[in-house]
């Protein structure tokens, strides 16, 4: 099987992603474009109104106290407050809608990547822990979801103030906008340079923080396993290091941001002395362009252009950590699909179950086949076992026939149908499989069991449980079939998980059986009690079944022992025991 990464291996994402990939979120903006628009109007309106009242504090300055006409000082304070409502209902309003907007934004990224979850094929989860795939579903949209909600809206916010206040500068006095310019020009440039920095350390840190959790999943998933084995001070230690490796590169990015304020506080008050400096040189060289007020009004205006602009620098250094978040989150999402249908996928019905491997090659990993040149013919109704040694490649025959994986070479038929030309839920409608660790989901037992025909009645769940045996042990849970059951199963011993799952199969009537080493986890009572219910289960059905145990497969139609990439031996028990050949040592 393909190489696995591990909690102790950092993710590589060879993408080369950074203010583009936030590009790929116009897809999911453009619903609403209408909000964005009204928005954008109630920012414009929030921003000019909130930089008028500097306007008329040089009207006050320059003329309502020189000429003391106290009637314009009244008007003027009714307008500071009418400013004042204006500001403060457009801001209140376009917080409102963004906040929404940013929410129903991420919903969508959530909805995406779950479905593309759903969708991805085997290989995709067998080359990530379940930790490192949590992480991307869990904490980096919630970082998403806050950027989204918040900065967003404060980044498009301090542009426009940013803009209009240029605006309102620049009609008062275009030499000291310069200046204010030709500080902001080098800041913001140092600001970049940091943020491209802080990228690819918060990229790192990402990959440490997801070979924590994938640890931490792995150990409350193995438990058990941790504490039969004496692994608990091994573990503290392995964890201790995962995490210390996240802190550290935690650490290195909070020195690096640091710079951050420092670098636009220094610059601001250089610009800042310039700009007073120049004034002053002005008025005292008896300049009349630069007067008391238009020095006030600008250094006000400057107030409000160093808030947004300080902001912004901070909002992007945020920019930096949501780019690294997008970059997981969207591999996921554009991660492609090998396993799909095709856009005239056939449905298969009214199956017989006739099934055909036809030269199959098939390799997990380049140049590792696991078959070679393998030919099995079924016919409909026919029960096929498969027994040989661990990783000959029994349970890929049946992975290659549900197409959990698909064939490297040749082809696999049900009644003559490729199983890559039918759709994908029509295929797995007519294949029914029964694994060897049935999954048990939390709710009650005959939800459990309605897994295997979503829009069964309560009806035929207990029929399907009555008929494989799993009523006697269900009838004894506290509350029965809507006994709630806790997640995988918690409480129920092996073999009842397993006749769960059984009762699964019998309710989903499939065309074709397979079993994965389905009774292994059952006892011999169990066995027993069920093997009747199965001959009635597979009768006139195509059946395979993976199994060590003899009583299972003795009765079996053919016998097919796989080794050495393809079926080593065939024929029923009683012709292969007389063969006296491999599968004579197995069941020896």
């Amino acid at each position: 099987m393909a190489k696995r990464n591990t909690f102790f291996e950092d993710e590589k994402i060879e993408k080369k992603i950074d203010i583009k990939q936030l590009g790929r979120t116009v897809q999911y903006i453009l619903p609403y474009k209408k909000i964005l628009l009204m928005v954008s109007i109630m920012m414009l309106v929030a921003a000019v109104v909130s930089l008028l009242p500097p306007r008329l504090l040089k009207l006050i300055v320059d003329e309502i106290v020189v000429n003391k006409d106290y009637r314009e000082l009244a008007l003027v304070g009714v307008g500071l407050v009418l400013l004042a409502a204006v500001e403060i209902l457009s801001t209140f309003i376009q917080a409102r809608s963004m906040g929404k907007m940013g929410l129903n934004i991420i919903s969508s990224i959530r909805t995406d990547i779950f479905e593309r979850l759903q969708q991805l094929s085997f290989d995709y989860f067998d080359n990530r822990p379940d930790g490192k795939i949590v992480v991307r579903v869990t904490e980096y949209i919630n970082g998403l979801a806050d950027f989204f909600s918040n900065y967003v809206m404060m980044f498009a916010i301090y542009i426009v103030k940013i803009v209009v206040v240029t605006v309102f500068m620049l009609s008062l006095s275009p030499m000291l906008t310069l200046i204010v310019f030709a500080t902001v020009i080098p800041m913001m440039t140092i600001v970049f340079v940091l943020r491209s920095a802080l990228r690819k350390m918060y990229t790192a840190q990402r990959a440490k923080n997801s070979n924590r959790t994938a640890f931490l999943v792995e150990s409350i998933m193995g438990e058990q396993i941790v504490k039969n084995y004496n692994r608990i001070d091994i573990n503290k230690d392995i964890y201790r290091q995962v995490h210390e490796d996240s802190m550290f590169m935690w650490w290195g990015i909070v020195k690096r941001s640091r710079l951050n304020s420092p670098v636009v506080m220094s610059f601001w008050h250089i610009g800042t002395l310039c700009i007073y400096g120049v004034a002053l040189a002005l008025i005292l060289s008896g300049n009349d362009v630069i007067t008391a007020g238009v020095v006030i009004t600008f250094t006000t205006y400057m107030s409000s252009f160093q808030d947004p602009l300080s902001q912004l620098s901070t909002i992007i250094q945020e920019l930096a950590q949501v780019s690294s978040n997008l970059e997981q989150v969207f591999d996921t999402i554009e991660y492609p699909l090998d396993i799909k249908d095709k856009e005239d996928a056939v449905t298969l019905q009214n199956v017989r179950g006739k099934v055909d491997f036809e030269d199959v090659t098939f390799a997990y990993e380049d140049d590792l086949n696991i078959l070679e040149h393998f030919d099995l013919h079924v016919k409909e109704g026919e029960t096929i076992a498969l027994v040989g040694p661990t990783g000959a490649g029994k349970t890929t025959i049946i992975n290659m026939l549900t197409r959990f994986y698909d064939v490297r070479e040749g082809k696999v038929t049900i009644d003559g149908v490729d199983v890559r030309d039918a759709s994908l839920f029509s295929l797995r409608k007519e294949v029914g499989v029964l694994m060897q660790d049935p999954f048990i989901f939390k709710g009650t037992v005959i939800d459990n069991i309605r897994y295997g025909k979503w829009d069964a009645t309560d009806e035929e769940c207990i029929a399907a449980a009555k008929m494989i045996f799993a009523d006697k042990f269900i009838q004894k849970l506290n509350g029965g079939y809507y006994h709630q059951l806790e997640e995988r199963g918690s409480g129920l011993s092996a073999g009842e998980k397993q006749l769960i799952s059984f009762a699964r199969i019998v309710l989903k009537n499939p065309s074709v059986i397979i079993l994965d080493e389905a009774t292994s986890a059952i006892d011999t009572e169990t066995e027993l009690l069920i093997k009747e219910a199965l001959d009635v289960l597979i009768k006139n059905k195509t059946a395979f079944i993976v199994a060590h145990r003899l009583s299972t497969i003795r009765n079996s139609d053919r016998i097919l022992y796989i080794s050495n990439k393809g079926i080593a031996e065939e024929g029923t028990h009683e012709e292969l025991m007389a063969k006296k050949g491999l599968y004579y040592d197995l069941a020896r």
